[in-house]
């Protein structure tokens, strides 16, 4: 089916979807709109990343290994297939999504993080030497995203939580801020899904807005207990809940956030929550209890979440991947 959506009276934008799918008319419409102009999208170049937790989930392996060290495959910038640490793909998203200044907060075993975002010049050349071509290109891309990027290290001290880490770079912070959780991976069409994000925050004038989606077993995350529909898969957000024993519902926090100022000031109010640790999602439940403005944007169903934080979403991550990163047959 064709529809013609007609702008100001002057923008006529002609768009075709299949099985008369509406939904699918306005995402199409909005994402035209958007490179045209006409929306304005909230600048916010800083972004914190935690990658401090100890991964207990995943031991043995990450008593060595920080788990957002894990590899996921990718299709290389060749489009040929290979691999990439998870974090290294959340920070090249986050780069081709206008974001330069990184504030990664790691903690006691996790130098190789700090080690793998240090450029290697000598390993590139090493790499040309033996006629690498490809390979060197891939990480000379890599290193050019470094290079463009302000990067601090924080240092988590103790794994008192998600929250706790986010607290830590509260000095560094003077504006609106953008976490990411460093194990977490959303594959998404043209990386759709920050853009969005950003709208959302910004045209809403939200404190808080996160990313949310269904999940099979939400007693493994902070879940949405009261939302109220804003349409277009926006949900005005009124009850939030760490790790249920008893969920009420499926729709889980995803650890992708947009805060303002305030969230520094809730999480210096908690007690440990579940887990004897400073939960985020109590963060956000203060700012709610506060009538303050907490918004979440579902992810769509196209869109993949890669997972490496438990052994069952570790291996659904690898697969996922592969199956994405595949290099295209041409028709």
């Amino acid at each position: 089916m064709i529809f013609n959506a007609t702008y100001n009276q002057e923008v006529v934008i002609k768009i075709e979807v299949k099985d008369n799918n509406v939904d699918q008319a306005l995402r199409i419409l909005k994402r035209k709109l958007q490179r045209e102009g006409f929306f304005r999208i909230l600048k916010i170049t800083k972004a914190i990343i935690p990658a401090a937790g100890l991964g207990t989930r995943m031991l043995p392996l990450t008593k060595e290994i920080p788990k957002e060290m894990f590899p996921i495959y990718v299709r290389g910038i060749n489009g040929n297939l290979c691999m990439r640490p998870i974090l290294q793909s959340v920070f090249e998203q986050l780069h081709d999504n206008g974001f330069r200044e990184f504030l990664f907060i790691v903690g006691r075993g996790k130098r190789s993080i700090e080690d793998h975002f240090t450029k290697d010049l000598d390993f590139t050349t090493h790499l040309r030497r033996n006629h690498k071509e490809d390979l060197a290109e891939e990480m000379e891309n890599f290193y050019n995203k470094i290079k463009d990027s302000s990067i601090v290290f924080i240092n988590q001290s103790e794994p008192k939580g998600f929250g706790d880490a986010v607290l830590r770079a509260k000095p560094f912070i003077s504006e609106d801020i953008l976490v990411h959780a460093g194990d977490t991976f959303i594959i998404s069409e043209h990386k759709n899904h920050i853009r969005e994000l950003l709208e959302t925050h910004d045209r809403l004038n939200s404190v808080v807005t996160f990313m949310s989606q269904e999940v099979e077993d939400p007693t493994s995350f902070g879940i949405i207990n009261k939302s109220e529909s804003l349409g277009l898969c926006k949900l005005k957000v009124s009850l939030v809940e760490e790790k249920p024993a008893n969920p009420v519902g499926n729709l889980a926090i995803m650890p992708i956030y947009i805060f303002k100022q305030e969230i520094f000031g809730a999480l210096e109010k908690l007690l440990p929550g579940v887990g004897g640790e400073i939960q985020l999602t109590d963060g956000i439940q203060n700012l709610i209890d506060n009538n303050f403005s907490v918004n979440s944007l579902k992810l769509e169903n196209s869109d993949v979440r890669l997972d490496v934080g438990r052994p069952e979403s570790a291996w659904e991550a690898l697969k996922s991947s592969y199956e994405y990163a595949l290099p295209r047959k041409n028709n």
